[in-house]
């Protein structure tokens, strides 16, 4: 799943497409290399990002949308938004999924956009919200604490009638370097919900922090962990690049099938 951030705030410096055309051509790029869908984003989650509206996040990204679906009718679109409104009005533009960091929780708008359009909502954990989730985040067992609440979820989520559910732990998101480690260690641990899982951990700090060098210099670092998270049982990589994460992925596939 490559990622198309149309904002000007992006943690990443190389992922912030602020120009419409320029956001579309890097998606219809990320196709070419190989993405099996894309994630558009018009509001940062990084920690401490100022919340965009939902008019605003949709003007972001409407365009985006509409130029990559007329270049590929084909193409798997993601739209990642906490906003019920904004995921609405993606899906009936032809948007296939819902990636939300409140699993639902912000706004139950959402919640009523997928199961009207019995769309994949991607459910991701997060402790706190993004402007102060990495204040001070405790586990006593992340992974443990992680899986329950995402068990509970899930089934919160599938009593509304969101039917097709992909669970994210949330890399980041409320996290310690430790605990993001510990999460990755004990990955599998989250096949147990029986749902594909994606994992986030992109050019995320929890790679350039161990490396000390930066989200620019984290290409080489995020491919040894979708490395170890495809092991864990990862299904979905959301990476920012295509290309290489592919490479992972098929080399990964080749060794299970020699």
């Amino acid at each position: 799943m490559g990622i198309v951030n149309c904002t000007p705030d992006s943690f990443f410096a190389g992922n912030r497409f602020e120009a419409t055309d320029v956001a579309i051509n890097k998606g219809i790029e990320m196709l070419h290399h190989g993405a099996n869908a894309i994630d558009i984003g018009g509001q940062s989650t990084r920690p401490g990002a100022a919340e965009v509206s939902a008019d605003d996040e949709w003007q972001r990204i409407r365009l985006v949308i509409k130029g990559i679906l007329e270049a590929n009718p084909d193409a798997i679109l993601s739209v990642d938004t906490f906003h019920g409104e904004v995921a609405r009005r993606a899906l009936e533009s032809g948007v296939f999924m819902i990636n939300d960091v409140y699993a639902g929780q912000k706004d139950e708008g959402v919640v009523d956009a997928v199961r009207s359009f019995d769309a994949p909502l991607v459910m991701m954990h997060m402790q706190g919200t993004p402007d102060n989730m990495q204040n001070s985040p405790q586990y006593t067992d992340a992974s443990a604490e992680i899986l329950a609440w995402l068990a509970h979820r899930m089934k919160t989520l599938q009593e509304k009638g969101a039917r097709q559910l992909v669970l994210d732990p949330g890399f980041g998101f409320g996290k310690t370097l430790e605990h993001n480690f510990q999460i990755l260690k004990s990955f599998e641990t989250f096949k147990k919900l029986d749902l594909p899982i994606l994992a986030g951990v992109s050019r995320k700090s929890m790679i350039w922090k161990t490396l000390k060098n930066s989200p620019e210099e984290s290409l080489n670092g995020t491919t040894a962990l979708h490395a170890w998270a495809l092991n864990g049982g990862a299904n979905i990589l959301r990476a920012h690049d295509v290309k290489e994460a592919l490479e992972t992925t098929l080399l990964f596939n080749q060794m299970h099938v020699t």
